[in-house]
């Protein structure tokens, strides 16, 4: 089976009409970013020279741009202050969505496509970009809805121009899979991350035995195993408020820029120095997605507020337990969740069905707060 050469947007629909409105809305306010409280922590980020080129990836954005049309070069173009980098959503309807769709270009411009995508992220980071995509393939050939899933319906936008001074960024954006890099000089920042999928093992068809997001299990599993009964017990949350039976325990998702969000759960400072080094490793699956060379340069912010990181755990700990947890500090979010069932009939949460969300907070989601330092150091 596979899916017919061409997908139109799907009709509007009440969903779709208030996910619009509710971007309209979150966009009209300033951008602050996630805190804890509503107040930007100063000082967490600063410009400095990596030592980690990012020529490979202005070439490879070159080549994009320069096998499109005039008119897909233009429909895939952007200011760098468009607030379509804050437009993405994981959901499949398409009338959200900006940018070129990939499976409207040719196998030759897709293929220039994916290199600026391999070459921004890691092997193991670009492998679960492409296993995403084909396993929403795969939830086409289980429902037959080709015209809701497949695995080029993914829209891919350029904001700026590839330079290796000036700022500029790329964006991929569709269901289960939300990549946003900017790159300024030889920095790059590459959040919001969403990943998700349903399913998250592919049993038959075209990418039969497919799978994502073990590490991000089994590492979270292995941490908390590690802890004492009372680190336990002060790890766990309650159900959280304002959860939708479909969306789930994720808290900084789309449209959720401006999330406050308190810490929650056991402080990473009364962990065990092996307890951290475990810690360390769950945070690094999700920092190691990206560029080999920028992920070192991540984790080292990340181990700077190590102590003053948060881990909070809903859910079992067994083999087959179903759970949410969230790492959270000044510069990292990280959020895992096992949810029911969407276009799959189960009920229940289950790990068919994984979000994961990334991001930066205290205002450096999208590069924020190094645009603005950037931008007050050479005046445009």
């Amino acid at each position: 089976m596979s899916s017919p050469g061409r997908h139109l947007p799907s009709p509007p629909n009440p969903f779709v009409t208030q996910t619009l409105a509710r971007a309209d809305a979150a966009l009209a306010q300033p951008f602050v970013g996630i805190t804890t409280d509503g107040r930007v922590e100063p000082g967490l980020f600063s410009l400095t020279e990596t030592g980690v080129s990012t020529k490979p990836i202005k070439e490879a954005a070159d080549e994009f741009l320069a096998s499109l049309t005039r008119s897909a070069r233009s429909t895939a173009s952007f200011a760098m202050d468009d607030d379509a980098w804050q437009r993405w959503n994981n959901t499949h309807p398409f009338t959200m969505r900006h940018g070129v769709l990939l499976e409207s270009l040719s196998a030759k411009q897709r293929e220039r496509a994916l290199a600026l995508v391999q070459t921004s992220l890691s092997v193991r980071g670009f492998e679960t970009a492409r296993d995403i995509m084909k396993l929403n393939h795969t939830i086409g050939e289980l429902t037959e809805k080709w015209d809701e899933y497949g695995e080029w319906l993914y829209w891919l936008s350029i904001f700026g121009t590839p330079s290796l001074d000036e700022p500029w960024g790329w964006q991929l954006d569709g269901h289960h899979l939300i990549l946003n890099c900017v790159v300024i000089g030889d920095q790059i920042v590459m959040t919001p991350m969403f990943m998700g999928s349903e399913p998250t093992h592919a049993p038959s068809g075209k990418y039969a035995g497919t799978r994502v997001f073990e590490a991000e299990e089994q590492a979270a599993l292995a941490f908390m195993r590690s802890l004492s009964p009372a680190q336990s017990e002060a790890a766990g949350v309650q159900p959280l408020e304002h959860q939708h039976v479909n969306e789930g325990r994720i808290q900084g998702g789309a449209l959720r820029d401006n999330l406050q969000l308190p810490y929650e759960g056991l402080s990473a400072a009364v962990l065990a120095p092996r307890q951290q080094a475990q810690l360390l490793e769950l945070i690094e699956v999700y920092v190691g997605r990206m560029q080999t060379g920028h992920d070192r340069v991540r984790m080292a912010e990340v181990q700077q507020q190590l102590d003053r990181t948060h881990i909070a755990w809903t859910g079992g700990v067994d083999d087959d337990s179903t759970f949410y947890y969230r790492v959270h500090s000044p510069v990292l979010l990280i959020e895992f969740d096992h949810l029911r069932g969407i276009a799959l009939d189960n009920d229940v949460p289950a790990r068919t069905h994984i979000h994961t969300v990334m991001r930066t907070p205290n205002g450096n989601d999208y590069a924020k707060d190094l645009l603005r330092q950037h931008y007050a150091r050479f005046p445009h």
